[in-house]
């Protein structure tokens, strides 16, 4: 017997961070409403890594990042239900160009700095558990709600 192949999502987030600050994104869509991501979003077929997180982060906040200076600080495998299963790449970037601007009004209710001293309560559940694996620097892999 064989089992199915597993067919997950691949998503990059990027942790934007200058000094002990790091840019969070309020979601506007339905999923996660009013709650805070980092900027992320999901890997286009035919693109590295690297090229999806340095594209999503220009699409959501108008920031241009060199693909050199990302770094890959944590992976997560989540179990977003019985159907769906993602994998997470969380890349950290200390330089880049441009100032952050919420360039999806549609999709982001506001772009906001917070610190890694009082980060805010209401993270989504999938990207905290990556942003916490990088600042704990517990593992370079976490897996979330799985049973």
């Amino acid at each position: 017997m064989s089992a199915t192949p597993a067919t997950p999502v691949i998503d990059t987030h990027v942790i934007l961070r200058d000094g002990d600050k790091i840019l969070f994104s309020q979601r506007g869509g339905s999923y996660g409403y009013g709650r805070w991501h980092l900027p992320s979003g999901k890997l286009d077929h035919g693109e590295t890594l690297l090229a999806g997180a340095a594209r999503e982060l220009l699409e959501e906040t108008g920031v241009t990042v060199n693909l050199a200076a990302l770094r890959l600080v944590h992976v997560v495998h989540h179990r977003q239900n019985d159907a769906v299963e993602r994998i997470g790449f969380f890349f950290e970037a200390t330089t880049w160009q441009g100032h952050p601007v919420n360039t999806e009004p549609e999709k982001c209710l506001a772009l906001e700095w917070f610190t890694i001293h009082e980060l805010p309560d209401d993270i989504i559940e999938y990207p905290n558990a990556g942003l916490h694996g990088y600042l704990n620097s517990t593992a370079p892999y976490t897996c979330h709600n799985w049973q």
